[in-house]
């Protein structure tokens, strides 16, 4: 298991699909000379759950309880928070999860989609993990550029902005 946590959230309009993209937080990236690359994990959410998911990521409150806030409160009150979540397979564009509650010295164990589970796991800070099988079917690479090194073109516009005279504006 690798633990993840949310990258992203991308949310579109209907009919357009979301995509909630995870990424594993120990792994270390690699580095070539020119780039950085490490693993993302998207997957593709309806425009309800990427709500959800947006709510959780912002920890927004309502004056009324939503669905996910009366299933956390119904846990609350049966003694039981979430454990952890875990991304256990994907078959071809479809992924499942596993969400684990813990009620005292009990570990429950259910079946729920990867959105509704992390929505709740986000929620109430509980960690995210991805098997690696899942991680070595349905990642990609997540690559982006090195910034040059501008110190010594840092160095020289100083040195030249120091030298400058009121005279060198002059026409």
């Amino acid at each position: 298991m690798v633990e993840v946590n949310v990258q992203t959230l991308v949310v579109s309009t209907a009919p357009a699909p979301c995509v909630l993209v995870l990424q594993p937080l120990l792994e270390e990236p690699t580095e070539t000379d020119d780039h950085v690359s490490s693993r993302i994990l998207p997957i593709w959410v309806g425009v309800a759950e990427a709500t959800q998911l947006g709510v959780a990521l912002e920890k927004a409150k309502f004056a009324r309880p939503m669905t996910h806030d009366l299933m956390l409160d119904a846990l609350t009150n049966l003694d039981a928070t979430i454990d952890h979540v875990l991304i256990s397979d994907v078959r071809g564009s479809m992924f499942y999860a596993r969400l684990y509650l813990r009620q005292h010295d009990r570990l429950v164990d259910l079946d729920a989609r990867p959105s509704d589970a992390i929505s709740l796991a986000l929620r109430q800070n509980a960690p995210i993990y991805v098997e690696e099988s899942v991680l070595d079917r349905a990642s990609y690479p997540f690559v982006y550029r090195k910034r040059a090194d501008r110190s010594t073109e840092l160095e020289a516009f100083k040195s030249f902005v120091q030298t400058l005279e009121p005279e060198d504006f002059e026409q």
